[in-house]
């Protein structure tokens, strides 16, 4: 079959050449992804988005340059091509034609859905925009849900949230590229799809357990680094599991009860006003916060929002832990000598920052933790240097796991509802002074959420016996101000 001389133009080579250029271009960056264990994520970007485009361009080109060559070479009426099925050339066009579109149409079907997998994939949301999405990347690596993919929980089911993922990834792309996102970025995210589409496919309210025991280590900053332990039984449900989700933490999600609050801040750490249904008696209260009085008008220009999961979970995926945590599971994993004399205070002043840079951080805690025993403690540094090299190993590890300079992307940056120590949490609510018409509480009272079984220094842990709640005991001996203040107003890190 001769090539028709109308191909022979600049504009039907030049599609040519990009076509053929891009498909071999294509052929070798998927031959060289089944190669590499782990290849670079802008090759997916480019063999399954750039390339393509480029391709379909250079195909299109081949018969715009041949109509203008024939619009240029023949009259008006005659400037398409006559197809007569008699004609035995004019058969072999039409199945070349024919057999190139099918094969076409298979490898563009085959291309799209691999574009469309890699635009879903892990890889694709943590690695391409690396230096901004670090943060979230790293710890979401170290998370409880690292085998569930991002788009799970930011996109979920359906083609109309795929859509808005999109069309917001746009807008993200356009943000990287002019250096127009926010350092860190802000949370929470305002286009977040609601809990009950996402969270609950997974943690659905009936599935909670009735109670759990929870067990934690932690290091006071004195000489021998004393070890504080503490158990306490959540009450994340009921005492028994068959009465389901009538009492407990997780009685917040019963699905007979809707609760309703008003954001006082964007962050949403403070809850002026707060809105309780009962659904099947129709019971309606509404609770005020006695320290924070709004006006009517006031209260219309703020979120109002149905409490779900995310109001508690709000770090389920990307906790940063702030450097007394940190370093406190280091030090029980043994990644930190815990017998290395004053390791747990010194860690602490190295990693008040603030910090610009990850590497002149790592720097700064190498040889300050180094210069510390050097010039305090000669003997252990000479006694010890392993240790002690271990111990900055630990240190640094946990800090690049949580700590991300460039982003300021630090665990003050990002609380975490879980609790009331470092964040307000539970006590946003839970205060004391939030009251109803009626004269209804919100009780802080500790009992409500957990009860303490076990505490105190490793070798005089005092236990309680069944059915027994210990009263808290502080580390330090603060008399009973932990009782009138929140535990943010000393425990608060404002640093990593």
């Amino acid at each position: 079959m001769k090539i028709s001389k109308s191909i022979y133009n600049w504009v039907s080579i030049l599609g040519f050449i990009f076509a053929v250029n891009s498909a071999i271009l294509i052929l070798a960056l998927f031959v060289q992804s089944l190669l590499t264990a782990h290849p670079n994520p802008y090759n997916g970007i480019f063999a399954y988005i750039i390339l393509p485009v480029i391709m379909v361009i250079g195909l299109l080109m081949i018969p715009i340059g041949i109509l203008i060559r024939r619009k240029k070479s023949r009259s008006m009426e005659q400037r398409w091509p006559v197809l007569d099925l008699n004609n035995p050339r004019s058969r072999q066009k039409l199945i070349v034609i024919s057999i190139f579109t099918f094969l076409f149409l298979i490898v563009s079907a085959m291309g799209s859905y691999e574009a469309f997998n890699y635009t879903e994939s892990v890889e694709f949301c943590g690695k391409l925009c690396h230096k901004v999405m670090e943060p979230e990347y790293t710890t979401y690596l170290h998370s409880p849900h690292a085998r569930v993919a991002c788009v799970e929980c930011h996109v979920g089911e359906g083609a109309d949230w795929y859509v808005k993922s999109k069309l917001s990834g746009l807008y993200q792309v356009y943000s990287v590229i002019f250096h127009k996102y926010p350092q860190p970025i802000g949370t929470p995210l305002k286009n977040l799809r609601p809990a009950a589409e996402t969270c609950e496919r997974c943690h659905w309210p009936q599935k909670f357990y009735a109670r759990k025991l929870i067990t934690q280590k932690g290091y006071l900053t004195d000489s021998i680094n004393t070890e504080w332990n503490i158990s306490m039984l959540m009450k994340i449900g009921p005492n028994l599991s068959s009465l389901g989700l009538m009492e407990g933490i997780h009685w917040h999600i019963n699905p007979n009860v809707k609760i309703e609050y008003i954001a006082g801040t964007k962050d949403r750490e403070s809850i002026p006003w707060l809105k309780y249904t009962n659904l099947k008696t129709g019971e309606v209260q509404i609770f005020c916060d006695t320290a924070n009085v709004l006006s009517k008008k006031a209260m219309d220009t703020l979120e109002h929002r149905k409490m779900d999961c995310m109001d508690c979970h709000n770090r389920p995926s990307h906790s940063y832990k702030s450097a007394p945590v940190f370093v406190d599971n280091a030090m029980v994993s043994g990644k930190i000598p815990n017998d290395l004399p004053f390791i747990k205070k010194i860690a602490m002043n190295v990693l008040k920052g603030p910090f610009t840079q990850k590497d002149s951080a790592l720097t700064y805690i190498r040889d300050s933790i180094t210069n510390f025993y050097r010039i305090s403690y000669p003997q252990i540094f000479k006694s010890r240097r392993e240790s002690i090299n271990t111990a900055i190993a630990g240190i640094q590890e946990s800090f690049n796991l949580n700590v991300f300079p460039y982003m300021r992307a630090i665990s003050s940056s990002y609380l975490n509802h879980i609790g009331h120590q470092e964040s307000d949490g539970c006590f946003r609510c839970h205060s004391n002074r939030h009251k109803s018409e009626k004269g209804r509480i919100i009780s802080k009272d500790c009992n409500l959420c957990h009860t303490i079984v076990a505490e105190g220094p490793t070798g005089k842990i005092q236990y309680s016996s069944i059915n027994e709640v210990l009263g808290f005991i502080h580390p330090i001996d603060i008399k009973d101000n932990w009782k009138n203040y929140n535990c943010t107003e000393c425990h608060r890190v404002l640093y990593p």
